[in-house]
């Protein structure tokens, strides 16, 4: 009997044992992974480019200004492809804010005249509204000189850039930026100088660099031209390298120095400014730059 009762304890500690063994596969530590709660998804980054900013602050020349886009010599920004209120135009910031919106939320602090030296000054005035987006339109006046000796030197043209940039950025970090290229100005002698009234304008002193003596076609005037357009290559060439070090910066690509634009998109005044027509084109190009989705 003692015998059976000390094999009956053994038989009971192995099945003991065995009991523990299993319930110590499935305890943490064990083979197995542990049960665990689903793991939380982590929140999704800011996005670094809004595509619908709530406000809108414009910079730059007359362009921007819509100059000579509605009547002679005068200012036109109500015709503005950034910040004007026109059905014909349907501005940058009409598509972004609706056109009350853009009434409310939307600044134009462009300058006839302006060229990219006055750019800090005017970004220092839009940094008081605290807009979203900032656009920028400016360089064809520093290109337009009475000599292609007179243009504004490419490196002064890139410090006044990045000086204007690095301000913004100062006062509002999270500010986005669109910077337009700075239009074809050879395109524009090859297109208005078929019209005679044009030609007669440009006459007056309108972008003499490029303009002056459209008839000729010597050398020294084809030099003349090249001269110019090789310039405002260099231009856009520093408005897209100084925005590529921006991570909210977009540079449209070109896309403005590249439109085949005509005798329609042209100011009947003047032949070198954007007509209505001309000023609907750029806010085109502007909305979609601004809202095209990024990698």
């Amino acid at each position: 009997m003692r015998k059976r009762g000390r094999r009956t304890r053994g038989v009971l500690a192995v099945v003991a044992a065995a009991v523990l063994g299993v319930a110590g596969c499935d305890a943490v530590g064990g083979d197995s992974a542990a049960p665990s709660e689903s793991p939380k998804p982590s929140p999704k980054p800011t996005p670094l480019w809004d595509r619908s900013p709530g406000s809108v602050a414009a910079v730059g020349d007359s362009i921007t200004r819509g100059f000579d886009a509605c009547d002679v010599l005068s200012d036109c920004p109500e015709a503005s492809w950034a910040t004007g209120g026109s059905p014909e135009v349907d501005s940058l910031a009409v598509r972004l804010l609706g056109r009350a919106g853009a009434a409310q939320r939307s600044w134009n602090y462009a300058v006839s005249g302006a060229r990219m030296a006055d750019l800090p000054g005017q970004m220092a005035r839009a940094v008081g509204r605290k807009p979203q987006l900032v656009t920028v339109m400016v360089g064809a006046n520093d290109a337009c000189r009475a000599t292609p000796s007179a243009m504004t030197p490419v490196s002064a043209f890139r410090a006044d850039f990045e000086d204007s940039l690095r301000s913004l950025r100062k006062a509002l970090p999270k500010a986005q930026v669109f910077v337009a290229s700075v239009p074809n100005l050879k395109r524009l002698w090859s297109q208005g100088r078929t019209s005679p009234m044009g030609k007669q304008v440009w006459k007056l002193g309108i972008c003499p660099s490029m303009l002056g003596d459209p008839d000729a076609l010597d050398s020294a005037a084809a030099l003349r031209r090249d001269t110019v357009q090789k310039r405002v290559e260099d231009y856009n060439k520093v408005l897209r390298e100084v925005c590529a070090e921006d991570k909210r910066c977009r540079y449209d690509g070109g896309a403005v120095y590249d439109y085949r634009f005509d005798t329609a998109q042209l100011s009947r005044w003047d032949y070198f400014h954007p007509s209505v027509n001309g000023q609907a084109r750029l806010a085109e190009i502007a909305y979609r730059t601004v809202t095209a989705k990024r990698p």
